[in-house]
């Protein structure tokens, strides 16, 4: 009788007992909001800011209520806004559109080639379309950052990353989000933090940094961040900068300062994960593994894999054949979005752009999250299961 999964792939780890302990502290003292601190205390989140700042070696940080926040803020600190219009990836998921229309601008999507970037060949073509690319690191794939920045510091482009599935990650030794004017992270469940929901913010920009904390709603209250610039910059911004709150709280925060303490460790453990599924998946007929270029440093969180050329018919058909055996899948080649995976056409909010590489593309990717729950042994289960519907369909075709 053929092998079956009965492992979850939406259930995470425990939060480390450091975070329960840390969140037990703050649930007692009551004080949840950020700036309710007693005389001698910094504060959860304005600590968060000051550790993650120097975790990825920036001078500013801000946490927020979401990824989402996070890139919207970015939008509006560099005063995007009503009609302008934002280059950013045809593959990613609905907040990185969905914060530049939050502002009222048009996203100009770009391609995705078949390592699962941004189509940089696009991107130059597209450069003169807009002044800022948010760029997103779709599912922990980095493209050639070094052509990328090359390209768009040519053009007068500024980048915004999209680090939410690259926290952890680095190009040629940098850390993602730091090679763009500003970062942004996500810390909702499915990230490699877990507030729930989250997000962090980083710039060396002094002004970007002073209008996204007066956009995140400090009030006048931004001398009790530490990871901030000076009062100077804040007086030259704080009349004209509107408070759209989006504020992390104390809570959040304490739980996420031991995660990203060990945040080298679980990057370690999932690509661990990640590798084991990589070589089992190797050689299958009518299977493409994506090749992760030696210049990056990658966490290993999720999976993709590419049925390229198939049809729907036969990749919807693995889809299902691995779904009966336990094994959870998502296809970015559907025609409707299902649950968090949609695609550029999905997006009607957006102007209708017409991408036929990139649709041959999307119509192949297979998406897979692999958990930390998950053990190396599940993982070279996991594998064996695709590989062998994955064959069962290819030979029936």
């Amino acid at each position: 009788m053929s092998e079956k999964f009965t492992g979850s792939f939406t259930q995470q780890e425990a939060l480390p007992e450091a975070a329960i302990e840390a969140a037990l502290q703050v649930l007692q003292h009551g004080r949840l909001h950020r700036y309710n601190v007693v005389e001698g205390e910094l504060g959860e989140t304005a600590l968060l800011e000051q550790e993650f700042a120097a975790q990825v070696g920036a001078k500013y940080c801000l946490a927020v209520a979401s990824g989402g926040y996070a890139m919207a803020t970015a939008l509006r600190a560099l005063g995007v806004g009503p009609g302008d219009k934002v280059l950013t990836n045809a593959f990613t998921l609905a907040p990185v559109p969905g914060s530049i229309a939050s502002v009222g601008a048009e996203p100009v999507f770009v391609g995705v080639s078949e390592d699962l970037t941004i189509d940089l060949e696009d991107l130059a073509a597209k450069a003169d379309q807009a002044r800022v690319l948010m760029l997103s690191h779709m599912r922990g794939h980095l493209c050639d950052m070094d052509r990328l920045m090359q390209i768009c510091d040519s053009a007068g482009i500024t980048v915004i990353e999209d680090c939410a599935h690259t926290m952890g990650a680095a190009w040629n030794g940098v850390a993602s989000g730091r090679q763009g004017k500003i970062g942004c992270y996500s810390c909702q469940t499915y990230k490699h933090v877990n507030s729930g929901e989250g997000g962090l913010f980083v710039t060396d920009d002094e002004e970007l940094a002073a209008r996204a904390i007066m956009l995140s709603g400090s009030y006048m209250l931004y001398e009790r961040h530490l990871a901030a610039p000076g009062p100077e910059v804040f007086e030259r911004v704080k009349y004209e900068t509107p408070n759209i709150s989006g504020r992390m709280d104390n809570l959040r925060a304490a739980i996420l300062r031991p995660q990203l303490r060990d945040l080298d460790a679980q990057v370690a453990r999932w690509n661990a994960r990640y590798q084991k599924i990589e070589a089992g998946l190797r050689d299958t007929p009518g299977l493409t593994v994506v090749e992760r270029p030696e210049a990056e440093t990658y966490v290993g969180s999720s999976i993709q894999f590419l049925l390229l050329d198939w049809s729907a018919e036969a990749v919807a058909e693995v889809i299902k054949r691995c779904a009966a055996r336990g094994v959870e899948l998502k296809w970015f080649g559907g025609a409707e979005p299902a649950g968090f995976t949609s695609r550029y056409d999905s997006w009607r909010y957006a102007r209708a752009q017409s991408l036929p590489a990139s649709d041959r593309i999307l119509a192949g990717i297979v998406d897979m999250r692999v958990p930390l729950t998950f053990s190396l042994e599940d993982c070279a289960q996991i594998a064996r299961i695709i590989r062998a519907e994955v064959m069962v369909v290819h030979q029936a075709g």
